[in-house]
């Protein structure tokens, strides 16, 4: 395996050819998302199959953001084709009072193994293991998820959720990961990706 830090050279924007300037900013090697700006997500420049990706992340107060995997840009938004691993302050936002969408869940689908409280204002750290269709979270050096894409379960949950619109959603054997701006503040920085 091969590892290697990623830097504001190794994004765009979802659907665009540049860094969104204005949506997001990088200063002192760490990538802002703008609340008050047009909501952007940024994707890698490459498509990526298999990977771990290591991070730092921080939100605000209420804060909501996600890293998502294997997108493709057919669609309207990132979600609609990739999966989401989930960040949010559980406390002070009201997608934590549902277990599907609070803070390491595979947002809408999987519950997350371990409750996330203390999350607004400090740093954390992130990783997302994606091997085939096994895939795993991790927050904090502890492992808060593990699924299998391919699995009966994982499919019969998206037949019954909103991604059941989206026939791409969670099939892509490659695409770009995504930071998302979700309207608040987030902080990522550190970021570095193993192929």
């Amino acid at each position: 395996m091969t590892e290697r830090e990623l830097t504001a050279a190794d994004w765009r924007g979802y659907c665009e050819a540049q860094f969104p300037q204005g949506s997001w900013s990088f200063d002192d090697n760490v990538l802002r998302a703008v609340a008050a700006a047009p909501p952007v997500d940024l994707i890698t420049r490459e498509r990526l199959r298999d990977f771990t990706l290591h991070f730092e992340w921080r939100l605000p107060r209420g804060g909501n953001s996600g890293v998502l995997y294997r997108v493709g840009e057919q669609l309207g938004h990132s979600w609609q084709s990739g999966p989401e691993m989930q960040l949010l302050d559980d406390e002070h936002h009201q997608d934590g009072a549902n277990a599907l969408t609070s803070c390491g869940a595979l947002y809408g689908l999987i519950a997350p193994w371990h409750d996330q409280r203390d999350i607004a204002n400090a740093y954390h750290g992130g990783r997302l293991i994606v091997q085939g269709s096994r895939v795993e979270h991790w927050i904090d050096e502890v492992q808060v998820l593990g699924y299998d894409l391919g699995s009966e379960e994982v499919r019969e949950r998206v037949g019954r959720s909103k991604f059941r619109e989206y026939p791409q959603f969670a099939r892509l054997e490659a695409g770009h990961i995504a930071l998302q701006h979700h309207g608040t503040e987030a902080w990522f920085r550190r970021i570095r990706i193993e192929t």
